[in-house]
């Protein structure tokens, strides 16, 4: 049809007319030391702040709201090439992902490539495939445990960034390579273990590390802690991306039996992602304009600060 190809023209007219850069601007800036600062300043504070137990354990809840705010509106752009027109700062802003526990080709096999061509398609797109007893997309099998679902299913989006701290990223790695994702750009599947492995190794360095060398804190209480600060960063990403594709008013839709969807990619993203939160300026700031999510997968190389004018 002629709906991307018309929208294109239309967007276009509009950065020519605002005379406007679809890469980010000062915003992007600002936000990213404002993230950053509101991760890293409860770390330092926990280390050097003489706090009590209870004020260590809210400085942890601070960096998992800082942490979820570096996936979203930091390095989420910069993944895309759309944080700056300078690909050499794009490239160094995705690596705040490290800084969260994250690493970066697997990331971006998994949301840029996968997520992105394959939304809400079962078995292609893996934000919608969970443990056995979360159920995402009518595609997947339903079992008895499925109707309590909206009693724990709070708990298991609190383990998001817990997994991929410990072990997702690993697995996946193997997989993505079997798949043949890994090599070409990313480089060769052994060159990435050794990276994920060494980042993975300083992030505990410096979670672990730090508390252990520079406070009085309990094994037991850095768990504590550390569990907590993972709990809020998953909650919020598992909230944002629940409401953004896993709705009743989003489709889900199967291959035929040639493997094939048959519908334009455009009209497929229109209809497999849901915008939220319109108008509401602090949550299109923190979460980085993901509640305007067709803009975003129509768009993804655009920032998305221009998100609520497009």
């Amino acid at each position: 049809t002629q709906f991307l190809s018309t929208l294109k023209k239309r967007i276009d007219q509009y950065f020519e007319d605002e005379g406007l850069s679809r890469y980010g601007d000062g915003r992007m800036a600002f936000k990213t030391v404002a993230m950053l600062s509101l991760y890293l300043a409860p770390y330092f504070l926990i280390l050097f702040g003489h706090l009590s137990l209870s004020a260590m354990w809210f400085a942890a809840l601070v960096m998992g709201v800082g942490k979820a705010g570096i996936g979203t509106g930091v390095m989420h752009d910069a993944n895309h090439g759309s944080y700056s027109s300078n690909k050499r700062i794009n490239a160094l802003v995705a690596r705040t992902l490290n800084l969260v526990g994250g690493h970066l080709a697997t990331w971006q096999i998994q949301h840029n490539v996968l997520h992105h061509t394959y939304t809400n398609i079962y078995q292609h797109d893996e934000d919608i495939e969970s443990v056995s007893i979360l159920r995402l997309t009518p595609a997947a099998d339903q079992k008895p445990i499925h109707r309590f679902q909206h009693l724990y299913c709070v708990f298991l989006y609190g383990l998001l960034t817990l997994f991929w701290a410990l072990h997702k990223d690993i697995r996946q790695l193997g997989r993505y390579d079997k798949l043949g994702l890994v090599r070409g750009a990313r480089g060769t599947y052994t060159r990435q273990l050794a990276e994920l492995l060494f980042t993975k190794f300083l992030y505990y360095v410096v979670m672990l590390g730090g508390p252990m060398l520079f406070t009085d804190l309990t094994i037991g209480q850095w768990l504590i802690g550390f569990m907590s600060m993972h709990f809020v960063a998953g909650l919020i990403l598992g909230l944002i991306f629940q409401a953004a594709h896993v709705l009743e008013e989003t489709e889900f839709p199967v291959p035929s039996d040639a493997q094939t969807i048959e519908t334009e990619w455009a009209i497929h993203q229109v209809r497999t992602s849901s915008n939220f939160a319109h108008g509401n300026r602090f949550v299109t700031w923190y979460c980085g304009g993901l509640n305007y999510q067709i803009e975003h997968h129509l768009f993804p190389k655009i920032s998305h600060v221009h998100y609520p004018n497009l």
